[in-house]
């Protein structure tokens, strides 16, 4: 099952619009870079390596549109289609890094406005298949530190449909549920856009994986029961010192799984780590429509009253020494994070 993919027919791009799972399983057909800034802000694709993917098919679709154009004019197209899209999801730092990828064919001054076009389809493409091979290594890794009978508590979305296939740290509990590991998966809602009950728990169904949803505010009463082995969530963006800006609701999960002595995993590509910032205090946090606050209805009626007002930041920063353990395509990663991290040669493919 594939979030998004390219049809290479019609050079159009075909997606899962995850607005509307559960209930039903539909597809959107994006034809451009305005479309598809649109479609990454109203969350129709969401998950952080889905959108570099996104990014890339939004340039490439753009530079089919433009491909008339002489090489200047569709140079001025792509970079304010590369501004557009990256505005749309500030926080994720994958969206950046899938539009930047494809854009730099443009440093290439010798070639046609044709070869540019079909060069950075490509580079899509190349992009898109890169990341399903990833994410199967992180599965792979990621279901090492899984043991036979664990419950695991999970955040947000992180499987196949925030990436192009697999997942991150929800494809390691499917690896490992696929190895004949029996586990159990506790299913936080992920408040306000519930992201777990709407997305997690359809994919647990899929794969015939066990689980419960729990409201956010459960995770405590679970992790103190003893009854809880591991933690697991993704991230949008990880600072080089480790600390981890993901979903709202990580940091309070992080901290009372820390007070109980559970062990927290943050699988993540390394596409996601921004070895630019030092901490996570500057990475910027998306602040979204309060409407996803306030909107909430119980038995058809609101739960607030109609003036009331609301606060909507769409993720948090975990400090690194909540995190026991990164998992990325390179290998697990422990603390001290920046150290250990160096020892990798994505540092230098990286340019850092």
């Amino acid at each position: 099952m594939r979030t998004i993919e390219w049809i290479q027919e019609t050079n159009h791009v075909r997606m899962i619009d995850q607005r509307r799972l559960p209930t039903s399983l539909e597809y959107l057909t994006i034809e451009d870079a305005g479309q598809m800034a649109s479609a990454i802000r109203e969350m129709a694709i969401r998950g952080a390596p889905a959108l570099g993917v996104a990014g890339a098919f939004g340039i490439a679709l753009q530079a089919v549109k433009s491909q008339n154009l002489d090489r200047t004019a569709l140079k001025d197209q792509l970079k304010q289609a590369a501004a557009e899209l990256i505005a749309a999801r500030p926080t994720a730092v994958n969206l950046s890094w899938g539009v930047n990828q494809v854009i730099s064919v443009l440093d290439d001054a010798v070639m046609s406005s044709e070869d540019v076009t079909r060069k950075i389809i490509t580079r899509a493409l190349e992009l898109a298949e890169e990341d399903v091979r990833t994410n199967l290594r992180l599965a792979e890794q990621g279901a090492s530190l899984i043991t036979d009978g664990d419950t695991i508590i999970h955040h947000c979305n992180t499987g196949s449909l925030a990436v192009v296939d697999w997942g991150t740290a929800l494809g390691a509990i499917r690896f490992a549920h696929e190895q004949g590991k029996r586990i159990h998966i506790l299913v936080d809602e992920t408040r306000p856009r519930l992201q777990g009950s709407r997305l997690t728990a359809w994919e647990c169904e899929q794969y015939g994986i066990p689980y419960d949803i729990i409201t956010d505010n459960m995770a405590g009463y679970f992790l103190r029961s003893g009854k809880v082995q591991k933690v697991f969530f993704g991230a949008d963006r990880v600072a080089a010192n480790g600390d981890v800006v993901n979903k709202i609701g990580t940091y309070m999960l992080s901290l009372a799984a820390h007070a109980n002595r559970v062990p927290v995993v943050c699988v993540f590509p390394l596409s996601t780590l921004d070895l630019s910032l030092a901490n996570g205090d500057l990475i910027p946090i998306e602040q979204r429509d309060t409407r996803e606050v306030l909107d909430l209805l119980v038995g058809g009626e609101p739960v607030a009253p109609a003036r009331a007002t609301a606060l909507n930041p769409a993720f948090d920063i975990t400090p690194h020494d909540l995190i026991d353990a990164w998992v990325t395509e390179a290998g697990v990663i422990t603390p001290p994070f920046y150290e250990n991290s160096a020892r990798y040669s994505y540092n230098r493919r990286l340019g850092k």
